[in-house]
């Protein structure tokens, strides 16, 4: 891997290499908690309207998802 030092591309060293990929794990990790997030939220909405069209009560985190 390389880096642009202000007048030249120069390679990165161990250590920068090994925070790069640090930083790209924390961010995979980041975005799977935020796809996982979204996956939820949108099956406790289903889950919502499932019950609403049955006629079933809902529970209180189904009726907070409801937006009038």
């Amino acid at each position: 891997m390389r880096k642009y030092n202000g007048t030249e591309s120069v390679e990165c060293t161990a250590e920068e290499k090994a925070k790069h990929e640090e930083i790209l794990a924390q961010d995979k990790v980041q975005a799977d908690a935020l796809e996982q997030s979204i996956a939820d939220e949108q099956a406790l909405k289903d889950s919502a309207k499932a019950k609403l069209i049955a006629g079933e009560a809902l529970t209180e985190a189904e009726a907070n998802t409801i937006v009038l």
